[in-house]
């Protein structure tokens, strides 16, 4: 019962928060007001004047991991990924085009929706500072004790390639048991290039320039892709504890500086 009613408060509050950004939209297109940084942007720019700011939010490692999911296609452009997609928002991996035939042929029984050998996905691990457990959706990553956490979302691009010896995308799922009194995810890339940090928003295909997200977030970001494998890509979609079965939209790139915080080089 404790649980349901946590889940609930979580539920509102997310509810809110949308609600609010409701009254951000403006008909004429204009730039949404009085928010803070927004996600997603090009990495490869340190340019933001948002004047909100609030801190980054500490290692992801002093955090408890509560929800892991992955978008189609990359939505932030870095190093790695500034191909735009030709098919929808977003963008894709360079090395897609060194792919070959064998690494984009269709993998029969795909359990994964909205996603294929070929596509670019990037993975959000979402860190909230609440004492809750990994589970569905944001609203997991608050309670009623800690409806204003403070966020983290490490993040990895990667292109799905039909080839069982590309990386086991269940090697980066949560752990079984907890480190140092932390719920955290078995493994995060850390030979993808040092990631870039900076504070933004929640993304997804609802935001736009002109209505912005109200949540504060802290964000690393890898700057180079890898290959993961579709076959364990499926096996993860047929189960998780996220209730994830395939891949999330994607929020166009934010480039007002309006909009952006500055990133320290």
């Amino acid at each position: 019962m404790l649980r349901k009613s946590l889940v609930m408060v979580a539920a509102l509050c997310v509810s809110a928060l949308a609600h609010a950004d409701d009254h951000a939209m403006h008909e004429d297109g204009a730039l949404c007001e009085g928010f803070g940084p927004q996600t997603p942007r090009d990495i490869r720019s340190t340019t933001g004047s948002n004047p909100v700011s609030f801190p980054v939010a500490g290692p992801s490692t002093s955090m408890n991991l509560c929800n892991i999911h992955f978008h189609n296609a990359a939505e932030h452009a870095g190093p790695g990924f500034f191909e735009k997609a030709s098919d929808r928002e977003g963008y894709v991996c360079a090395l897609r085009n060194e792919l070959t035939p064998a690494q984009t042929a269709p993998f029969e029984g795909n359990a994964c929706q909205d996603v294929q050998p070929g596509d670019t996905i990037e993975v959000h691990w979402v860190h909230t500072s609440c004492d809750v457990s990994p589970g569905p959706g944001l609203g997991s990553c608050l309670s009623g004790k800690c409806a204003n956490p403070a966020l983290r979302v490490e993040t990895q691009v990667f292109t799905v390639v039909n080839d069982p010896e590309a990386l086991d995308f269940t090697s980066f799922d949560v752990a079984g048991a907890k480190v140092a009194g932390k719920h955290q995810p078995k493994a995060i890339p850390d030979y993808t290039g040092t990631p870039v940090e900076f504070t933004g928003s929640t993304t997804g295909p609802s935001y736009t320039q002109s209505k912005c997200s109200a949540l504060q977030v802290g964000w690393s970001v890898r700057p180079q892709c890898d290959v993961v494998s579709i076959q364990s890509l499926s096996k993860w979609c047929e189960s998780n504890v996220f209730d994830e079965d395939g891949a999330h939209g994607v929020r166009k790139l934010v480039t007002a500086p309006e909009l952006l915080s500055p990133i320290t080089p």
